[in-house]
């Protein structure tokens, strides 16, 4: 055998044959065959020799191979952690790892990132547990969202339900909301996704896009969890009657949870959004939650569709007030809530300390409303705000603290110019609420059945005396001297209601003895005043009056119903330096809601109600 044959045995050589200038023949012509007597034989010692000054070793036929499996090494076993690692099973990790140690987290949809973890960051992840299912690993169409701290911000647009529509079918959305309902069906789930009042289907099926995997962990997921879908918009062969948007559904490629909920909750959305009994019926075998359940958990008890729509349309009671009012020319202002002294009568406050001397809590902002409107020259005002009442009454329409919207103005002649006023306000309240809040409205009553509220234009206005002769007529004992109590209010509601066909009505010209000490009295009857209150379905929203605007006989008032003038000085002094003729009134917010919407109690319309007996959360 030639000597650089021989030498190419060797491993070394042939990996490096291109710089081993030994073995290249100085002839590049091919050798003449050697004659067969000459193959095989052995190589002579002299080849032998030079082949191991060459490559170090003995020339010999090659090890047989080893059969037995191979054991891992001591340091590789260590570096490992244990068993062998699966290199992409370590790499997934490592990017959780690498996320969890500040790394910006995968957003939905997104594609993985190309970019290697180091070896550091490798290891360690190799030495972790697996949390497969616990995190939404990059690549991966769902899982358990890292914590969101606004460590990055895209370009994402989450859609709205709302503005789903059949014409949007194929195109790709994505969505957060809560899980209302999921329901498992064979390779599939069924998911109702809910934002607010509205709600839409969206449905997990097995397949070429979904997973086995993604499946199972959808049917794991609970209701009321805050999650993210991703998906294609269908329109399904029948409309979806248990969805808002009934004409689309989302085919979900896509699902990560935001924020899980308990397995467990206070009570069930569904036992909460059940219908009430119609008169003559019960639900004797349907759960049922009762209001301190519902209070205690409110922020629970509001996700049902009825009460996410009775407080926006108590917000649009508010805009409605607030927008009617800037058009007529007022301004909003925004009242001290914190008195020296007491608010009107020196009762029923709130007294505490401030500092070193006694003041109490608002109990509505009506000296300084006057004070601003009257006496500081802006002639037209309105607030929204806190009113605090220290009354122990246990009443389906008393609350300790509620919301004010009150206003007053500058009047030329008569108080009825604040009569117009209030009957063009309440108009324009009550067909707006109609127009712009429909679907809110029937979501309230499709849980709580109500009947729409009858009003007249103008709003129909009688006096005290008139009130109480219709009451006389009906059977009722009411004198004209003294206030009507509830169960009166609201028998004359029912009286003016069949007599008038209104539920919204005015009624001026009550007793002087009954009204406030500011109220300014009838011209012509001493023992009445200018003033009036008003009423959706018998019960009483607002009440006002003709402010006195004469600082002499605002005084004489104050004295005649033992007021000290002392805790008022500054507002008395107020009136010192010329005050025009004035008027307002102040309406109850959850008051108005609770008629307007029918609801039995002020509890179900005060989104955290404070009462005597409740002062949490």
């Amino acid at each position: 055998m030639h000597f650089h044959a021989l030498l190419f045995r060797h491993p070394f050589v042939r990996a490096n044959r291109r710089h081993i200038s030994i073995i290249q023949p100085a002839d590049r012509t091919p050798p003449p065959p050697l004659p067969p007597s000459t193959l095989p034989q052995p190589p002579s010692q002299e080849l032998k020799a030079q082949y191991k000054q060459v490559t170090g070793e003995d020339n010999g036929p090659p090890p047989a191979p080893d059969m037995k499996k191979k054991e891992p090494k001591a340091d590789d076993a260590a570096a490992a952690g244990g068993p062998k690692v699966d290199p992409r099973k370590a790499a997934k990790e490592a990017r959780a790892a690498k996320r969890a140690t500040g790394g910006a987290a995968p957003a939905p949809g997104s594609s993985p990132s190309a970019t290697a973890p180091d070896a550091t960051t490798t290891t360690a992840a190799a030495a972790a547990p697996a949390t497969a299912a616990a995190t939404a690993e990059e690549g991966e169409k769902y899982g358990i969202l890292p914590l969101i701290q606004s460590q990055v911000m895209t370009d994402k647009v989450w859609a709205r339900i709302t503005d789903l529509f059949p014409k949007r079918a194929g195109q790709r959305v994505l969505l957060r909301g809560r899980v209302h309902t999921s329901r498992a069906v064979g390779k599939g789930v069924f998911l109702l996704l809910r934002q607010g009042i509205a709600t839409v289907q969206a449905v997990v099926y097995q397949g070429a896009n979904v997973s086995k995997g993604m499946v199972k962990f959808a049917r794991g997921v609970s209701k009321e969890s805050v999650v993210d879908l991703v998906g294609i918009l269908t329109a399904p062969r029948e409309p979806v009657e248990s969805a808002t948007a009934k004409l689309v559904e989302m085919q979900v490629e896509e699902m990560y949870v935001v924020s899980a909920a308990e397995n467990v909750l206070p009570f069930q959305l569904e036992d909460a959004s059940r219908p009430d009994p119609q008169e003559g019926e019960e639900n004797v075998d349907m759960p049922s939650v009762g209001m301190d359940n519902r209070l205690n958990y409110r922020w629970i008890d509001t996700r049902t569709a009825a009460n996410q729509a009775i407080f926006r349309i108590q917000h649009g009671v508010s805009q409605l007030f607030r927008e009617f009012l800037t058009e007529r020319g007022f301004i909003e202002i925004h009242t001290p809530k914190l008195l020296g002294g007491a608010s009107e009568s020196g009762s029923s406050v709130f007294a505490l300390n401030y500092f070193d001397q006694r003041a109490c809590l608002a109990q509505s902002p009506q000296l300084y409303k006057q004070m601003a409107c009257a006496c500081g020259g802006f002639e037209k005002v309105f607030e929204i705000g806190p009113v605090f009442r220290a009354e122990k009454s246990f009443t389906h329409r008393h609350l300790c603290e509620f919301t004010g919207l009150d206003f007053e103005m500058a009047i030329h002649e008569h108080y009825y110019e604040v009569l117009e006023l209030f009957s063009d306000l309440f108009i324009f309240i009550f067909d707006n609420l109609s127009s712009r809040f429909a679907t809110e409205l029937e979501a309230v009553n499709k849980q709580h059945p109500f009947e729409p509220l009858q009003f007249c234009r103008p709003s129909l206005r009688l006096s005290f005396a008139e009130g109480v002769a219709l009451l006389r007529e009906a059977g009722f004992e009411a004198s004209e001297n003294e206030d009507l109590d509830t169960e009166k209010e609201k028998a004359l509601g029912r009286i003016v209601k069949e007599k008038y066909k209104t539920d919204f009505y005015m009624m001026d010209r009550y007793p002087l003895s009954v009204r406030p000490f500011y109220t300014m009295p009838c011209p012509d009857d001493p023992t009445l005043s200018n003033s009036y209150d008003m009423f959706i379905r018998g019960e009483e929203i607002v009440s006002g009056a003709q402010r006195i605007h004469d600082v002499e006989l605002l005084g004489q008032r104050m004295d005649a119903m033992g007021v000290p003038r002392e805790t008022l000085r500054t507002y008395i002094d107020a009136f010192r330096q010329g005050a025009l003729p004035h008027g307002g009134g102040g309406v109850g917010l959850e008051r108005v809601g609770m008629l307007y919407l029918g609801r039995k109690n002020i509890r179900k319309t005060s989104l955290f109600p404070r009462d005597p007996q409740r002062v949490a959360p």
